[in-house]
């Protein structure tokens, strides 16, 4: 399957500040679970989406273009980042803002670590996310950080954590490549929408 070509258009603090879209897919999770990666893992390049082993390195909706009226956008991690308070204290206002206000939002990717699981944070997200109604798909990052021999086990836990079926969960490894074919087949129909 081939990359999804994406290209960085714009930073903002407001969703109003964003340039509108036809369709969008959105990607969240907590601080350091690899949103970053993932983007760079999905589009086959380097550097297009910052990577850092510091949590709370992205600190505003940035958007990607992937053509034809569509984007990806990639908000803040929730949970612990080494930035000053007063800065992240904006961020669940401004995700917020988001999710509820972006006309063309069709899809957001909640993103859980697979290493350590689901946790009350991402709990809460996919709380948020259900009693508002918004569509969402679970994707369980750092599928080779889990040990072979428990893999089994790790995604029964994982997705009875998050109250769903093993098979509606989709596991990947940005360092690896696992699942990203099938991740980009799930955004390409989304983006069809």
């Amino acid at each position: 399957m081939p990359p999804i070509a994406m290209k960085f258009v714009v930073s903002a603090t407001k969703v109003e500040d964003l340039p509108e879209t036809q369709r969008e897919v959105a990607i969240v999770g907590r601080s350091n679970v690899g949103k970053s990666s993932l983007i760079n893992a999905v589009a086959n390049t380097k550097g297009l989406a910052r990577v850092s082993q510091t949590p709370g390195q992205t600190q505003l909706l940035n958007l990607f273009s992937v053509g034809k009226g569509s984007s990806v956008m990639d908000l803040p991690g929730y949970g612990f980042a080494k930035v000053p308070g007063r800065i992240k204290n904006t961020w669940s206002a401004m995700i917020e803002a988001y999710l509820l206000g972006r006309e063309g939002l069709q899809m957001i990717i909640v993103l859980v670590d697979g290493e350590i699981g689901p946790t009350k944070l991402d709990v809460q997200m996919l709380d948020w996310l259900r009693s508002h109604e918004l569509p969402h798909h679970v994707v369980v990052t750092k599928h080779d950080k889990v040990k072979p021999s428990t893999i089994g086990t790790r995604k029964r836990d994982v997705a009875a954590g998050v109250l769903l079926h093993p098979e509606d969960i989709t596991w990947v490894s940005a360092a690896k490549g696992t699942g990203i074919d099938a991740l980009r087949d799930l955004i390409r129909l989304w983006l069809a929408k």
